[in-house]
């Protein structure tokens, strides 16, 4: 095997930050209004950042467009105090997501997403997410009306400030690897098990920094 050629890097990992909800619905309005001020921050190479409301079905599909990690920020609600923000790992769920319903269009929660997605993917061969993260705030009113209640409003910076260190973490430890990969590299082409070990520590502490869905 041949050592890899100087200076070559390979594309930067692909990271989608979608916000979902839906902004007539109070609270439920979070993640849209937390990814309208996402946009406002310099990002790393290779994130996009959509604003995809209540179209989980167009969510569902482009999740399955090549991606590496995708963040979901939304309302999420799990007995909390208002204005909680939880960063949940939903890529292998603590139980089983259930079967894709009928469809409600103003309904679509990531669990509902993440279902859909499941059945997408083993229908059109598609390849989902390799991770995919939920950055959730916990509402207080979801009742029908624009604006957000005055907890999750001072939420949305926190939320925002949370997502700006996972994908600057993620940018940091993949050229960290790139470095590594190139100094392990001998003159044979043959490289040192450390890589794949500090890759698996990197994983463990993921899981631990996240609660599971």
């Amino acid at each position: 095997m041949s050592a890899p050629a100087a200076g070559a890097a390979r594309p930067p990992e692909k990271t989608l930050i979608a916000g979902v909800g839906n902004i007539f619905l109070g609270d439920d309005g979070f993640g849209v209004e937390a990814v309208r001020r996402l946009g406002a921050h310099p990002l790393p190479d290779g994130v996009e950042i959509v604003d995809t409301g209540v179209r989980g079905v167009h969510l569902a599909y482009q999740m399955l467009d090549g991606y590496d990690t995708v963040l979901l920020v939304d309302a999420t609600a799990r007995g909390a105090e208002p204005g909680t923000v939880h960063l949940l790992d939903a890529t292998q769920p603590a139980t089983p997501r259930p079967r894709a319903a009928a469809l409600d269009a103003h309904h679509m929660t990531p669990d509902a997403v993440l279902a859909l997605l499941d059945t997408l993917s083993a229908g059109t061969g598609g390849r989902p997410p390799r991770r995919v993260l939920v950055v959730g705030c916990e509402p207080a009113d979801i009742a029908e009306g624009i604006g957000l209640s005055d907890p999750v409003e001072a939420a949305v910076d926190e939320a925002v400030d949370l997502i700006l260190r996972l994908v600057a973490a993620d940018a940091h430890t993949e050229a960290e690897a790139e470095a590594e990969a190139d100094a392990d590299v001998d003159v044979d082409g043959e490289t040192d098990a450390d890589a794949e070990t500090e890759a698996e520590t990197e994983a463990d502490t993921t899981e631990r920094s996240t609660t599971r869905c």
